[in-house]
């Protein structure tokens, strides 16, 4: 069986050190095709929709046992386990706490 040869391989890593960067000023960019007016007004953009109310990106430590449980959990319910979590903390956040 071949090794696999990842871009974090020693190999890699000498390789992408030994590239010269190239400013964009010499990119040849004649062989590409002006847009046409009805390709633009085809064209969608593309990511998340803007719906006003954003989730505010964070970061948490995790047991690997409780996220692999929270995963589990998630998928039985056919759902993200980052939607799952989300989930979780609004019922626990909506509890009065004594």
């Amino acid at each position: 069986m071949n090794k696999k040869r990842f871009a974090s391989s020693a190999h890699a890593r000498q390789r992408a050190k030994n590239a010269r960067h190239m400013p964009d000023s010499m990119l040849d960019l004649t062989d590409i095709p002006e847009a046409r007016d009805a390709q633009l007004r085809r064209a969608r953009r593309v990511g998340r929709p803007s719906t006003g109310n954003a989730k505010q990106l964070i970061a948490i430590r995790i047991s690997p046992k409780v996220l692999a449980r929270l995963r589990r959990l998630a998928a039985k319910q056919h759902k993200p386990y980052q939607t799952y979590i989300h989930e979780l903390l609004e019922q626990a956040a909506g509890k009065k706490v004594a």
